[in-house]
């Protein structure tokens, strides 16, 4: 089977997030009243795999061995099945 996996990586609470903040500061030079921005990444994957289970686990094998830095990363991952 194929899958879609949708890997979300950001910053865990309280980690320094200079981009987010420089955003935060330029929109609300801009007149926007924003209040805070966080910067994540997205990954999007396909991926081939016996199922969604093991798509999954796959996705989090990922995540610890390259995509997130457990120190100051926090994921979420979506899997969709492909037709």
């Amino acid at each position: 089977m194929k899958y879609r996996l949708r890997i979300e990586v950001s910053l865990k609470l309280g980690t320094s997030d200079p981009e987010g903040e420089t955003a935060a500061h330029l929109l609300k030079e801009l007149g926007y009243k924003v209040e805070t921005a966080n910067v994540s990444k997205v990954y999007s994957l396909f991926l081939k795999a016996k199922s969604t289970d093991e798509a999954k686990r796959q996705a989090e094998e990922m995540c610890k061995k390259l995509l997130a830095n457990p120190t100051k990363d926090n994921y979420t991952i979506t899997v969709e099945e492909e037709e």
